[in-house]
């Protein structure tokens, strides 16, 4: 810092806040730390009292917090992200699109640990709207070594830190098995649950078939409704080790791979998850996606509509956080259900 003449502060970076008071009406900063002086702020600095300021002084290898703010952007912003305006070394992202928030938590974890910069974030693998904020970087100290910014760049590579994956239009094929359902011994309440959940993403049914616990008669169904045109399909019931619930061994007689039978997640630890052809996703839902509020199937449902193709790995790792409080005011996904921390 240096101190100088405020009529001589044109054009030079205020290093602290400066704070107007008027009895009765405001106690405020009337510039903030990191301002750049213009030529119409000198009449309101001298009206605050202010003759003298300190100003950033540069220095050969020093960068100024926003400069090094916007180092951290471009670390940061990755598809679907849009900046917010620099102001004292902070800078937020904000969602450009619906979709699925995709974090690359080691780099995040390095970058925070090199000191004086900071980015906080949403959790990955969640959710976002379109207009959403999803993380928020600042530039601890005014000014901060040119080497240290050169580092962060270096530590992260050529890929950013944070992208919004943006939904897909699917086609989806429900099956509903149960033989009260099929002989019209009970009502189906499972599928309106199934609708409603889809209703929140770019989703058309195009078929409907429910069946009874026959596993040929659910494969016939399945592979009807992929020559349907079908690209994700959806069994509910069915799920659990009774011998009439064999909607597991129909899935594994149409699925090329078996990605699990089986996640732990509560509720939801009977769910199946294969895949037909490589990426055209098939579940085996439990009876708890119809009666609880959230389950495994909130979990991941957003980013199949993304066309992530999950692995065995990205449901172990539901493990930390898949346990549903079953709050009595239910804030998902607000709320730590899905959502593992440390790694």
């Amino acid at each position: 810092m240096k101190l100088i003449r405020t009529e001589d502060a044109e054009g030079h970076v205020l290093c602290h806040d400066i704070t107007q008071i008027i009895k009765g009406v405001t106690k405020d900063a009337v510039f903030r730390k990191g301002h750049v002086v213009t030529k119409e702020d000198i009449p309101v600095l001298l009206s605050v009292g202010k003759e003298h300021l300190y100003v950033w002084e540069k220095k050969e290898g020093m960068l100024h917090e926003n400069e090094a703010a916007e180092i951290l952007q471009e670390i940061c912003q990755g598809k679907n992200l849009h900046p917010s305006e620099v102001k004292e070394g902070k800078i937020e992202l904000i969602a450009d699109c619906d979709g699925v928030l995709k974090v690359d938590g080691e780099k995040l974890r390095k970058i925070n640990s090199l000191g004086e910069m900071m980015i906080a974030s949403r959790h990955g693998n969640f959710p976002v709207k379109k207009g959403d904020k999803i993380a928020g970087t600042r530039v601890i100290p005014l000014v901060i070594s040119e080497e240290k910014m050169k580092k962060a760049k270096e530590t992260a590579g050529e890929k950013p830190i944070f992208k919004v994956v943006p939904y897909m239009q699917k086609k989806v094929g429900i099956v509903t098995t149960g033989s009260e359902v099929y002989h019209n011994r009970i009502e189906d309440t499972f599928t309106p649950v199934i609708e409603q959940k889809l209703s929140e993403f770019p989703v058309e049914i195009c078929g409907h078939e429910i069946c009874d616990d026959d596993p040929g008669m659910i494969t016939a169904a399945i592979h009807d409704l992929l020559k349907r045109g079908c690209n994700m399909i959806i069994c509910t019931g069915g799920m659990s080790v009774d011998p009439d619930d064999r909607t597991p061994l129909a899935i594994r007689t149409v699925a090329t791979e078996v990605v699990s039978y089986g996640a732990p997640v509560l509720p939801g630890a009977m769910f199946l998850l294969a895949y037909y052809g490589g990426d055209l996703p098939i579940m085996g839902l439990p009876g708890c996606v119809m009666y609880a509020k959230r389950t495994i199937f909130d979990l991941v449902l957003p980013r199949i509509m993304t066309g992530e193709v999950l692995t065995e790995e990205d449901l172990n790792g539901l493990g930390e956080g898949g346990l549903c409080l079953n709050c009595p005011a239910c804030t998902f996904p607000n709320c730590g259900f899905g959502k593992s921390g440390s790694k």
